[in-house]
């Protein structure tokens, strides 16, 4: 039975072992009026996975300042909402904080179900300190490139990157260039799936490795703080 009192709930999804969904989350997804999905293809398949058969709608980065408003007035008007991406939690370099913003203005109640994400498995997994981290994500391409790199070098705890495979050793050469070639790094690959890559080192040592082999997957990035 769908829930008459109005919510908006943010879901969390595998970012790559389907095992990693939580009962929780499948039971939301089950019971929500509307599921708002990033990319509906990515998450049919996961509906269908877990026998989910509910209302999927178009949610995504091209779509969410025109939408926000729409979705504010329904859940208003008492819908219950469950917002999910392609891969991770909502609103972690990934659509969601622009509605969740407007619900938290709009006196709508907000309930965020804990679960998957890039972040954290690859910063504890890094072997790097992590009882104090900064989290960047994915940096500018091209304007306030440098200046965030440069800003990044300067921090004494770990900081923690997100990188398309294609800008991989790019961004790793940037890296030597702010913060010198021995600094340590551990970069994470494919994680949770069958060819989950961790490789551990110096930024030099990391460079080379990459450069001679196709890189596939999301990518995270976890480097030493400045010493």
């Amino acid at each position: 039975m769908k829930n008459d009192v109005s919510k908006l709930y943010l879901v969390p999804t595998p970012i790559g072992n389907l095992e990693d969904m939580t009962y929780r989350a499948v039971r939301i997804l089950s019971e929500v009026h509307t599921i708002l999905a990033e990319d509906t293809r990515t998450t049919a398949k996961l509906l269908s996975h877990y026998n989910i058969q509910n209302n999927i709608v178009s949610y995504h980065q091209f779509n969410e300042h025109q939408k926000v408003d729409e979705f504010v007035q329904r859940l208003e008007n008492g819908e219950t909402m469950a917002v999910v991406t392609d891969a991770g939690t909502p609103g972690i370099s990934d659509p969601g904080f622009l509605l969740a913003r407007a619900c938290v203005a709009a006196g709508i109640e907000i309930e965020t179900l804990p679960g998957a994400t890039a972040l954290i498995p690859a910063l504890v997994n890094s072997g790097l300190p992590c009882d104090r981290f900064y989290f960047e994500g994915f940096l500018p391409h091209k304007k306030g490139r440098q200046t965030r790199l440069q800003f990044l070098s300067q921090q004494e705890q770990t900081f923690v990157l997100y990188e398309s495979p294609f800008r991989l050793c790019k961004t790793l050469e940037q890296l030597i260039e702010v913060c010198g070639t021995e600094r340590r790094c551990s970069v994470a690959r494919e994680l949770t799936k069958m060819f989950e890559e961790n490789f551990r080192g110096s930024l030099q040592e990391i460079l080379a490795h990459f450069s001679n082999k196709e890189v596939k997957g999301e990518i995270v990035i976890v480097v030493a703080g400045k010493e």
